[in-house]
C-alpha cells in the first residue's frame, strides 16, 4: 500500500481488493493516456486519473505483442503550478522497475535535488529516439505530505524584507561563483557560514529556532526524494478527493527561495494555513520536466 495515498485523499484506503479496484478504475476510465515503446515487442503504457483537480493516480505498465497490458506500479501525484527551476536536470532509471528519478542541482537549494520524475513517457520518448539532452528544459516541483504543522511568520518590515533579498541573491552569485572555481568566492562563503554559526549558537541560547530559521529544505529519512521543510504559504486552496470526500490542502509554498506546490490531507495538517504563515513537515518531492515543444 502506497503511504502517501491518504495525502490525496485516501486515508481509509486499508486491504489490496480496495486498492485493486482502484486501480482497475484508473486503467478502465482514465482521462489520460501516454504510450511509447520501450523495447522490440513492448509498449509502455501510462494511466492518469484525476480525484481532485490536479491530483490523482498514475498506473504504470506494459503491453506486450499480444496486445495484453500487465500492471507494474502505481502512485499518488499532485501536478504542480509554475516554474520551480530553470536548471537543467539529468535522469536516472530506478533499479527494481521502470520509474526514473530527476536530479537538478539548483543553486537556492544548496543541495542536489531529487525528486521522481511524473511525465515518464517524454523521457522515454527522447532517450529511445536519441534526442537526449534535451536543451531549454523547465523543471515544476511538487510535493505531497502526510504529516505537517503550521507555524507563525517572523515578523519583518519592508526594509528587512529588502535587505533578506538582497543577501540571498548575493549568496546566490558567490555560489555559482565558487562552482566554477572562483576560490575568492569560496573563501567568502566559508567566512560567513562561520559567522552564522557564531551568531546562532549565542542566540539559541535565549531564542526558539523557529524564529531564527525563516526557511529550510533538507534532505529527510533514508530515501533521497524525501525532505523536511519549512516553506511561507504564498497561496492556499482547499480541495475535495471526488470518490472519499475528504477534504486536502493544497499550499503553494517559497522555500529557500524554491516554491512548490505540497498537498496534505486536512486531517494531518496541525493548524490553520494562511497565506504568510508557515508549513513545516516532511515531504515526498515529485518534478514533472517541461519540455520544449
Amino acid at each position: 500500500m502506497h503511504k502517501y495515498m491518504r495525502a490525496i485523499g485516501f486515508s481509509n484506503l486499508s486491504d489490496r481488493r480496495e486498492e485493486q479496484r482502484l486501480i482497475t478504475d484508473v486503467i478502465m476510465n482514465a482521462k489520460r493516456r501516454s504510450y511509447t515503446s520501450n523495447g522490440e515487442k513492448t509498449i509502455l503504457a501510462e494511466f492518469c486519473e484525476d480525484f481532485a483537480p490536479d491530483m490523482g493516480i498514475a498506473v504504470c505498465g506494459e503491453f506486450d505483442s499480444e496486445e495484453k497490458f500487465t500492471y507494474d506500479y502505481f502512485y499518488p501525484y499532485l501536478r504542480g503550478t509554475g516554474i520551480s527551476s530553470c536548471e537543467d536536470v539529468s535522469v536516472e532509471r530506478h533499479a527494481d522497475k521502470e520509474s526514473y528519478a530527476g536530479v537538478c542541482d539548483d543553486i537556492k537549494v544548496g543541495v542536489s535535488l531529487i525528486f521522481y520524475l511524473q511525465n515518464i513517457v517524454p523521457y522515454v520518448k527522447a532517450q529511445t529516439s536519441n534526442m537526449l539532452p534535451v536543451t531549454g528544459t523547465t523543471l515544476t516541483l511538487s510535493g505531497l505530505s502526510i504529516g505537517g504543522n503550521i507555524i507563525l511568520p517572523i515578523g519583518k518590515d519592508e526594509s528587512e524584507k529588502k535587505r533578506s533579498q538582497r543577501v540571498s541573491t548575493s549568496r546566490n552569485k558567490l555560489i555559482a561563483a565558487a562552482r566554477l572555481g572562483d576560490e575568492d568566492a569560496i573563501e567568502s562563503l566559508t567566512l560567513e557560514d562561520m559567522d552564522i554559526y557564531s551568531t546562532i549558537s549565542k542566540k539559541i541560547l535565549t531564542e526558539d529556532v523557529f524564529s531564527l530559521v525563516d526557511t529550510y529544505f533538507m534532505p529527510y529519512g533514508v530515501e533521497c526524494d524525501q525532505y523536511s521543510v519549512l516553506g511561507e504559504i504564498l497561496d492556499i486552496s482547499l480541495r475535495t478527493n471526488k470518490i472519499t470526500g475528504e477534504e486536502i490542502y493544497v499550499m503553494h509554498l517559497s522555500c529557500n527561495d524554491l516554491e512548490f506546490d505540497v498537498c496534505i490531507n486536512k486531517q494531518d495538517l496541525y493548524g490553520e494555513p494562511q497565506i504568510g504563515r508557515r508549513f513545516k513537515g516532511s515531504i515526498w518531492m515529485q518534478g514533472y520536466i517541461n519540455y520544449p515543444l
